[in-house]
């Protein structure tokens, strides 16, 4: 079993910055690479950004690329999302994810383990 549990989100306006952060607790960090998805009031879930295990690779949703940024520090068993130049589509609960399959995949269905979420919303 793998806890997670995300900070960082907040009341921040347009064009401002916010970092979330989600550690882990269980199981090995590195077994598992790392998302972060969003869910905006009304509509499903959707994918944000991943992050390998190592943290060598990523990749990001077209909406957010070039704006966010994922990372993680494998030995504080955290993983960061950095969000610059929000916007107030960006508005959202954003939740941590934890996933033991092999390769790039923005699937919900294929993550493991979730985050309770953390609430962003970006004002006009």
């Amino acid at each position: 079993q793998v806890q997670l549990v995300a900070s960082g989100g907040g009341l921040v306006q347009a064009g401002g910055s916010l970092r979330l952060s989600c550690v882990a607790y269980g199981r090995p960090f590195t077994i598992y690479a790392m998302g972060w998805f969003r869910q905006a009031s009304g509509d499903g879930q959707e994918f944000v950004a991943y992050v390998s295990r190592s943290g060598a690779a990523t990749y990001y949703a077209s909406s957010v690329k070039g704006r966010f940024t994922i990372s993680r520090d494998n030995a504080k068993n955290t993983t960061y999302l950095q969000m610059n130049t929000l916007k107030p589509e960006d508005t959202a609960v954003y939740y941590c994810a934890a996933t033991s399959r092999v390769g790039v995949t923005i699937s919900i269905n294929d993550y493991d383990y979730w985050g309770q979420g953390a609430q962003v919303t970006v004002s006009s």
